[in-house]
C-alpha cells in the first residue's frame, strides 16, 4: 500500500475496525451484524481490508441470527473487493486459497448464492502434505479464515492428517509471543477431528486472548474457535 498522508487511516486500522466488528457479531454483542457496516464507509481501503480478513468477512453469515439477512449492501461490497483484489498469475497460494475461500464464503453465507460471483481459482495443496512443520504452520495461520464450518474441506481433509505437526506450531507460535500466529493455528486445531489432549487447547486460546493485548484479529479467531467448535474460555 502507499504511503499514508498526514491524517490519512493506515490499512491496518481499517482491518482492525473490520476484525472488531467480526467478532462483536461472533459473541454475540452489539448489533446484527452487516460487513458494510463496520467499515468505513468511502474509504478507498475498505475492500482491501476486505481482501486481507478473507473469508471472516462474512463469518457472522453463519449464524443466523447475528447477521442482517437480505444484505444486498454486503453483497455488492465484497464483488468489488474481489473484483479490485484477484491474485495475480504469480501469487501466493496463501493468496489464491483466501480469495478462494472468500468466494466459496460468498456462496454458502450470502443470500444471492452462487450466482455471479467471480470462479473460484484452483489451488494448490501439495504444500499441506509437503512442507516441513514450521513452514505449513505458517501457511495455515495464515489460512485461518478458512476454518469455519464447509469451507475448504480437501484443505482440512489434508490437515487433519498434520494436527501433530500443527500443535508443535501452536506451541512454538506461543513461546516466541506470535500471538496471531498462534490463535490462527489454535483455530484450525478447534476445527480438526483430534488435536493432542496434551495441547491443552482451551487453555492455550484463552491464554493468546489475554496476552495479546486486544489485538483485533486474534480476538476474531479465538471468538471464532469458541463460536463454532466450542473450544477456549
Amino acid at each position: 500500500m502507499a504511503e499514508q498522508t498526514q491524517g490519512a487511516v493506515p490499512l491496518s486500522a481499517v482491518i482492525a475496525d473490520a476484525a472488531h466488528g467480526v467478532a462483536l457479531a461472533l459473541r454475540g454483542e452489539g448489533d446484527p451484524y452487516a460487513l458494510s457496516r463496520v467499515l468505513r464507509q468511502g474509504d478507498a481501503l475498505a475492500l482491501a481490508a476486505i481482501r486481507v480478513l478473507g473469508a471472516d468477512a462474512l463469518a457472522p453469515y453463519a449464524l443466523d441470527h447475528r447477521a442482517v439477512r437480505g444484505g444486498e449492501d454486503d453483497t455488492t461490497v465484497v464483488r468489488e473487493a474481489l473484483a479490485a483484489y484477484p491474485p495475480g498469475t504469480d501469487a501466493s497460494e496463501v493468496s489464491v486459497w483466501s480469495y478462494r475461500g472468500l468466494i466459496e464464503a460468498s456462496h454458502a453465507f450470502l443470500p444471492s448464492g452462487a450466482d455471479h460471483w467471480p470462479q473460484a481459482p484452483q489451488a494448490g495443496a501439495a504444500w499441506v502434505t509437503n512442507d516441513p512443520w514450521p513452514k505449513l504452520s505458517h501457511r495455515v495461520s495464515q489460512l485461518a479464515a478458512l476454518a469455519l464450518p464447509g469451507l475448504a474441506p480437501t484443505l482440512a481433509d489434508g490437515l487433519a492428517a498434520r494436527s501433530d505437526d500443527l500443535a508443535r506450531g501452536f506451541v512454538r507460535a506461543v513461546r516466541r509471543r506470535d500471538w496471531l500466529q498462534a490463535a490462527g493455528l489454535g483455530r484450525w486445531l478447534a476445527r480438526l477431528p483430534e488435536s493432542p489432549p496434551s495441547l491443552g487447547l482451551d487453555a492455550g486460546l484463552a491464554f493468546i486472548r489475554q496476552m495479546s493485548g486486544g489485538d483485533a484479529r486474534v480476538t476474531l479467531h479465538v471468538a471464532a474457535a469458541q463460536r463454532f467448535y466450542g473450544r477456549g474460555w
